[in-house]
């Protein structure tokens, strides 16, 4: 096995890990390892935009507010405030770095343009290109961080398992080209993205596998909130296309939710109708789907103005066009899909694990900023604030740590120690497929005790992989898609209530202990609640 050392390793290529990697890059040598291309994350694929409280009619305390009532009731106030308070300064810190954000027509053109998306009070979603937003963000990050030579990019380089010492984490085993690579670092940051490959309906790119959750929970960190898994309520319904999603912005722009027979319904649900909150809106449209015995409903956006329509969101709608829908013409059919894990890697407000010298950010951690049910765009401007955080909690652990200075060195590791036999599984795309279907159908958006128990008894059917390693991306995936899929099921379970994004038809009131927050940890090879 081969051996490299670094000052700092991060697993993950998204808005939070190229954040944390620009703050650590003054201070040392920075590893960031990702699956893929270094642009190919969720982060590229957000369109909506960032909420931040930057424009004349808003401020820090409504934003605030506005965050704690989308949680419904389980988020971290500490950690809202952070966001909300030191989101502006990340914000305008991208654009002295050349972020193009989208500018208002009215005043010249100088002032910054916002939007309105579901659960916001106010207009304060700012995007880039119409509907690129995320793209933009990815676009400026790895331009400020290549401007850093002590950053190296390690692409296609699959991390397999973090190398754990004396309670510690001191880097990653990582697999490329076929070659398993012992990565030493002082202190690693886990940015690894969400979990939606798990569903057979998702908004996520094929990365999104749950990755940094599945190996941080296997090195012993405790996972918090699983059960909440956001679903967004409109992605592109067509056995010809894929589950593209259609921005909320669409509808905070006058988009109007039609069933099958055409008739608006969301009024029906929620006073906000269309602005009403995401896991309200999805079980609406589940709803409407099962009236009308069909698989999907529409959004309309055939009353507004075309050519405000194709400017505003130029990429759906060149998109949807490849598939024969004209969004400024034709109801578009669309249904709920997998999108944002609220859960993950619990952290403090600085990004630190309950592993010594392991950090994570963005969609991976579970910071209590989400509570039980994200407010729309908050995830961008986490990942940039909690980024931040992370890389400055890491820079501090590196260099201040009494262990630091055995950390960059091999003297007390051993890579022998690592030496398993590997394994292959023959029939791994099936099971892939029959997990992804069975977490939509059993754990996805409406769930019960029967639905939990059939799902957790078919996926211990499958534990026999969790033990074994293997040498290639696609089976290393599908058993951290298992580890992930167990730990949202067990916690789903575990919460006889409904909260937020998680909803039980057989507890459909919040229940006696519903304030409770559900960690699991790793105990003899079981899951373990805390």
């Amino acid at each position: 096995m081969e051996t490299e050392t670094t000052d700092f390793l991060i697993i993950g290529s998204g808005v939070a890990g190229l954040r944390a990697a620009i703050e650590l890059a003054p201070h040392g040598n920075i590893l960031v390892a990702t699956k893929d291309m270094p642009t190919e994350s969720s982060t590229e694929y957000a369109q909506g935009g960032v909420a931040v409280a930057l424009s004349d009619e808003d401020e820090v305390g409504i934003h605030f507010e506005d965050t704690l009532k989308a949680g419904d009731g389980l988020c971290s106030e500490e950690s809202v405030r952070i966001l909300v308070k030191e989101g502006p300064e990340r914000i305008l810190e991208l654009i002295s770095w050349g972020a193009e954000f989208d500018r208002a027509a009215s005043g010249g053109g100088t002032r910054l343009d916002f939007t309105m998306e579901a659960a916001h009070s106010r207009r304060r979603i700012l995007h880039a290109h119409g509907d690129s937003t995320g793209k933009e963000l990815e676009r400026v990050l790895l331009n400020k961080a290549r401007s850093f030579p002590s950053v190296k990019k390690y692409p296609f380089a699959f991390t397999v398992d973090l190398i754990i010492k004396d309670g510690e984490c001191c880097g990653a085993y990582i697999l490329k080209d076929r070659k398993i690579t012992a990565v030493i670092a002082r202190a690693t940051v886990l940015c690894t993205g969400g979990a939606g490959q798990i569903f057979a309906r998702t908004t996520n790119p094929l990365v999104a596998t749950g990755d940094g959750m599945a190996i941080g929970f296997r090195a012993g960190a405790v996972v918090e909130d699983m059960e909440f898994v956001q679903f967004h309520p409109t992605s592109l319904y067509s056995k010809y296309a894929p589950q593209f999603l259609l921005s909320e912005s669409m509808r905070g722009e006058g988009a109007i939710l039609r069933n099958i027979n055409k008739e608006p319904f969301m009024k029906n649900y929620h006073s906000d109708a269309e602005l009403a909150p995401r896991d309200i809106v999805s079980r609406a449209i589940i709803s409407e789907m099962v009236k009308t015995n069909t698989k999907h409903v529409y959004l309309d956006m055939t009353h507004l103005k075309s050519d405000f329509v194709i400017k505003r969101f130029p990429k759906i709608y060149s998109t949807c066009l490849q598939y024969n829908v004209d969004i400024t013409k034709d109801l578009i059919p669309v249904s709920p899909a997998a999108h944002y894990m609220m859960g993950g890697i619990k952290t403090d407000i600085n990004g630190a694990t309950t592993i010594r010298g392991l950090y994570a950010a963005g969609e991976t951690a579970c910071t209590g900023v989400h509570g039980a049910n994200r407010l729309a765009s908050n995830s961008l401007l986490e990942g940039l604030v909690y980024g931040a955080r992370a890389g400055r909690s890491a820079l501090e652990f590196g260099v201040r740590s009494p262990s630091a200075n055995r950390r960059v060195g091999l003297s007390e590791f051993r890579v022998s120690d690592y030496s398993p036999a590997y394994h292959s599984i023959p029939e791994h795309d099936e099971i892939r497929r029959s997990l992804r279907k069975l977490m939509l159908e059993r754990v996805g958006i409406i769930r019960c005790r029967e639905s939990l128990e059939d799902a957790r008894k078919r996926l211990s059917e499958w534990s026999f992989i969790l033990d074994k390693a293997f040498y290639t991306r696609r089976e290393l995936e599908l058993k951290n898609m298992l580890t992930a899929a167990m730990l949202i099921a067990e916690a789903a379970s575990l919460r006889k209530g409904s909260v937020g994004a998680h909803y039980r038809s057989d507890f459909p009131e919040k229940g006696s202990d519903w304030q409770k927050h559900i960690a699991l940890s790793r105990e003899d090879d079981r899951i373990s609640c805390g």
